[in-house]
């Protein structure tokens, strides 16, 4: 929702309307979602000219440009697929075939695929290669980085026009949140743990929309059971996380676990977003009354005012899933943990639900501004 108090534009008057002209005849030629699409749109032109008003250096220049392009083009690539539930998979590229993570990969992956999922990866070899080759390239996303040492696509995903190549991390780690519905995590590197917390920080920071998290250790491994000691001694221990927050993510040696643990957290729970200053929770079967009275006393403590309440989809949603009944609340916006909590009694209150087959893009959910920072925006 665009929310800025004043118009967005340059001081010239002649180029703004040059640049309303141009956003008419393209709306004219390519039409348009909605008119806030054309509006985003205008906004992004007055924003590329503004950095020539601003004698921006070239480089600078160079990486705005490429990142707007790579963004663009993911975008672009995992539309057809934007009802379809798809899980990253991280870990080392340095795993080699026949090692028991490669096969913990590899048989995730392909357990995920059979339930009618899609696998995205880092397209390199070891895990990602592992996990790619276990769902398949039909099933399978690569998101790879260019680097001078590593990596080349891997053979299952090289030449598939699911295969994205990025230039910037940063770009490639909004195409990762953006399309995921689940994250796996194998033993791996900096990347991989770089990748984990990312995931969690966005999560417990409520900039992402609530996603399960697995790590998944080889067999009677204890790569990440000795993570889980870590997080605990020093994180939990010092107080630097909440006792809560270590419902964000579950760590387990074994795939059927870490297969359940993700289409679990779908059994009723199906998607949400925020609408104002609301928390709409998308279900595929609403609690009983009694149920959701219970509901709204136990987590009463998640209410910023008011109780839990049942809905039909609101309007500010336009049109999204409209069969789906809602859950509507004023969260506080503090404890992920306890909101996790929360949908997993969902899950547990309508036992008898079958998951929608059709998935929701994820909400990469935006800070309100204060009031001089949009001036500062503007200027």
């Amino acid at each position: 929702m665009i929310r800025s108090r004043r118009r967005y534009e340059l001081r010239s008057g002649a180029l703004n309307t040059e640049i309303d002209a141009l956003v008419a005849a393209a709306l004219t030629e390519f039409g348009a979602r909605d008119a806030e699409s054309a509006e985003y749109a205008r906004q992004m032109i007055v924003t590329a000219l503004r950095f020539l008003r601003d004698d921006t250096d070239d480089g600078d220049f160079k990486l705005v440009n490429a990142a707007i392009k790579e963004l663009r083009h993911a975008l672009h690539v995992f539309a057809p697929y934007e009802g379809v539930r798809k899980v990253s998979v991280f870990g080392s590229a340095r795993t080699l075939p026949g090692q028991p993570d490669w096969e913990q990969a590899e048989r995730f992956a392909g357990t995920m695929a059979r339930r009618g999922w899609m696998v995205i990866t880092g397209a390199g070899g070891g895990i990602m290669q592992a996990a790619q080759g276990g769902a398949g390239r039909d099933a399978s996303f690569g998101v790879n980085i260019r680097l001078p040492f590593e990596q080349q696509a891997n053979e299952v995903i090289a030449g598939d026009a699911k295969l994205v190549n990025f230039r910037y991390f940063f770009t490639r780690k909004v195409s990762f949140v953006r399309h995921s519905h689940a994250i796996a995590l194998f033993p791996g590197g900096f990347g991989t743990h770089d990748e984990g917390f990312e995931a969690l920080t966005l999560i417990q920071t409520g900039k992402s929309e609530m996603l399960p998290v697995v790590f998944v250790d080889a067999p009677g491994g204890d790569y990440w059971r000795d993570w889980q000691q870590y997080v605990a001694e020093h994180l939990l221990g010092r107080k630097l996380i909440s006792p809560d927050d270590v419902a964000l993510f579950r760590v387990t040696d074994s795939v059927d676990d870490a297969v359940a643990e993700i289409t679990r957290f779908y059994r009723n729970y199906h998607s949400s977003r925020y609408v104002g200053d609301r928390l709409v929770l998308r279900v595929n079967e609403a609690p009983s009354g009694d149920a959701l009275a219970a509901l709204s006393r136990e987590f009463s403590d998640l209410l910023v005012r008011g109780e839990i309440e049942s809905s039909a989809a609101l309007p500010e949603e336009k049109g999204e899933l409209p069969a789906l009944p809602r859950l509507v609340l004023h969260y506080d916006r503090k404890n992920t943990g306890r909101l996790r909590r929360l949908i997993d009694r969902l899950n547990d209150v309508a036992p008898k639900a079958e998951p929608a087959a059709g998935a929701a893009p994820h909400q990469i959910v935006p800070a309100e501004m204060p009031a001089e920072a949009l001036r500062d925006e503007a200027e």
